[in-house]
């Protein structure tokens, strides 16, 4: 996970193809960031999202599949 801060008023959500299609247990990630990936719980858009930077990210999306 990145220490760093980055400005994401202006970031574009997408919600995960695996979210379920009835509006539950959605993740949002954002790919407008070079180097980081901003990752936000749907139903909780107000918080804070946790910023993995792109090599842990894709680490944690290929252990999952």
């Amino acid at each position: 996970m990145q220490s760093r801060r980055a400005d994401l008023a202006s970031a574009t959500w997408r919600t995960s193809s695996h979210s379920n299609s009835d509006g539950g247990n959605c993740v949002e990630v954002s790919d407008d960031f070079p180097g980081l990936v901003p990752v936000r719980d749907s139903k909780q858009p107000e918080e804070p999202p946790v910023i993995f930077g792109t090599s842990a990210w894709t680490a944690f999306v290929n252990d999952i599949r």
